[in-house]
Parts: structure tokens; sequence; C-alpha cells
């Protein structure tokens, strides 16, 4: 199964050494496509989504992280379980992946700075992980951590964020359906760049509650920090959904660019939670989202 092959293979190198970000590089995933999630749109080609990327861990600029990236070691791996739950440990990422089977689903992702992209994933439903662990009725949270290690992540050197990254859900949100904990994307394994080995897609929520690279996750019953929202809580809420009628302090979001499309169709109306409000607006039903951003 792909999980297998995720457990013995990563980021592979040329002859000298150096780790190649080109889809030839990375190991195939078996992962049938699930058509319950697929976006009908153009995707974002591999070559966009490995080399316009935000991840301050290696860098501000667009092309930092995947200048930057190649050299972090994604083996050996582990997650650590713990807070509200019934089962808690460090769990190897080969324990984490074996028991589940790998999908591909296609998402729209946009960013809060107004950029768009359409990503084929490679994962699982993160409520699927999540059961393992049977999270008690105080688990109203949770909370993911990145991994730290200036080291590896020069990024982590300068005091832009708080280190480490942090992130959280609500626990409904976390359990949703579309929510997928991804180790590939376009049949490979995930690039460094984007977040490997694994990361968090949420596709309703703008790109920044997609925490990369994880090595930590808590059940709590109270809201996590954040590591945005720490940095500056005017601009970014703990929730994030995607909302073009609540625009960011410094910008508009009620359009965005979608990156590797052509001049003349680059920019676009933003939808309500990026086009999943049919499945997700009865999370915030009694919510005002205008309050709670």
């Amino acid at each position: 199964m792909g999980a297998a092959a995720l457990g013995a293979v990563g980021v592979a190198g040329t002859a000298a050494g150096k780790a190649m970000p080109e889809a030839t590089a990375l190991a195939k995933l078996r992962a049938p496509r699930n058509a319950r999630f697929v976006a009908d749109e153009t995707q974002t080609s591999f070559e966009d989504i490995t080399s316009y990327n935000n991840f301050y861990e290696f860098g501000t600029g667009k092309a930092d992280p995947q200048r930057n990236a190649q050299a972090l070691r994604t083996r050996p791996w582990s997650v650590t379980i713990g807070g509200e739950a019934g089962v808690t440990g460090r769990y190897t990422l080969e324990d984490i992946l074996k028991p589940h089977a790998l999908e591909e689903r296609v998402y729209r992702m946009r960013c809060v700075e107004r950029w768009s992209m359409v990503i084929p994933w490679v994962g699982f439903p993160l409520a699927d992980l999540l059961r393992r662990f049977q999270p008690t009725s105080k688990a109203k949270y949770v909370a993911f951590t990145t991994l730290h290690d200036p080291r590896q992540m020069p990024g982590q050197r300068a005091g832009w964020l708080e280190w480490p990254y942090v992130e959280g859900l609500r626990i409904d949100e976390a359990m949703h359906p579309l929510t997928l904990l991804a180790v590939g994307l376009y049949g490979r394994v995930l690039p460094n760049q984007n977040g490997a080995p694994l990361r968090l897609v949420v596709p309703w929520k703008y790109g920044f509650k997609g925490i990369k690279s994880i090595v930590a996750i808590h059940f709590t019953e109270r809201q996590p920090p954040t590591s945005w929202n720490l940095a500056a809580p005017d601009e970014y809420g703990f929730y994030a959904n995607v909302n073009p009628a609540v625009d960011h302090p410094r910008w508009s979001q009620a359009s965005e660019r979608r990156i590797g499309a052509s001049l003349f169709s680059a920019t676009r109306p933003t939808l309500p939670f990026n086009g999943y409000a049919a499945d997700v607006a009865g999370l915030y039903r009694s919510m005002d989202l205008r309050r709670w951003f």
C-alpha cells in the first residue's frame, strides 16, 4: 500500500547527495481517487505547487521553501499524541500511517494573501486517525505542532513568529469528512517544501490553517493558541474560514488570483467557505462570522 511506501522512501537524492524537488525524484503512492472529493477545475501544475509556497520555517519568500527545505530529514519521524484521550504516546510515522488506506482528493486551496490553487492531495481523513486515540468528552479542540529544529529550518532562527508553529481546530472541524491528513500530492510523496511528511488540509479555511511537518497532536478542552492569531489577532482569527464578505484589514478578500492561470482568467470571485459551504456552513450556523473570523 502507499503507506508502506511512505515508511520506506522519502525524497530521493542524486549521486552527489543533493535532494531533487522534481516529481520524478519522489516515491509514487498507491492512492485511488475519491470521486466524491474532486474540485471540477483545472489543477495547478506540480511545478507551481512545489515552487510557490508559504513555509516560514524556511524563509518568507515564495521560492525560499523549495530552495531551503531539501535538507530536511523526514525519516525517522515521530508524532506525539497527548491530552484528553484514552490512548496517548509517541508513535513513529509508520505507526501513524499503517492502518490507513490512502486516497487522492482534489481540493481548492485559498491563501489569506488572495492567491489560490487546485491541488490533488494524497492522504486520509483526519477523523480516522483521531478516533484511534479515543478522545474523551473533554476533547473540544485538537491542537497541532510543527517540528522545531532551527538547524534544519533556517527560518526559525528569525523572530517573525513564535516557534514552533502551532495550529488548532474545533473537534467537529477536525472530525469533518473534508479534513484531510496529507502525505503526498500528484500521486507522489509530499515534497519537503509542501509540509513533508505529514500536513493538515482543511479546504474551507485559509491556507495558514494547514500546518506542516506535524510532530504533535493534542486533544484539549480549551481553544489552543495558533501562531498567526498570536502574531496578529486583529488580522488572523482562530477560525480562518474563507469569507469574501470579511476583508483582511489590509486587503479585500472578495477575489483571488489563481496561480498558473492565464492572464485573462487568473482573477476570480472568492466563494464562501472556498466553495464548500454546502458541506460545512452548518458547523457555524449560530456564529457571527464577522466576530469569529
